[in-house]
């Protein structure tokens, strides 16, 4: 994924894009980024989360799953266009 979304992101080198390969690749740079945010919320890992902890935590969750509901409403839209040209 160094290329990020470059123009052979998800080609095959045909120039065709492989949608299955776009939406996994996709999938982990939500998870990487949602990872990157977990861990700015938690200062020191213990036995339990502070209040402001938990907050975070909530707040990157639902950050989360609206990046997953666009993801994939972009690409069920996609698919549907792609079909109707086939």
């Amino acid at each position: 994924m160094e290329g990020g979304f470059g123009s052979d992101f998800g080609g095959s080198g045909s120039g065709k894009l492989d949608p299955g390969l776009i939406m996994e690749q996709v999938k982990v740079q939500i998870a990487v980024a949602n990872a990157q945010e977990l861990l700015q919320c938690i200062g020191k890992p213990g036995g339990s989360l502070d209040n402001s902890e938990q907050k975070c935590i909530a707040m990157c969750m639902d950050r989360y799953m609206d990046a997953w509901n666009t993801v994939s409403r972009a690409y069920n839209s996609r698919l549907q266009r792609e079909r109707a040209n086939m």
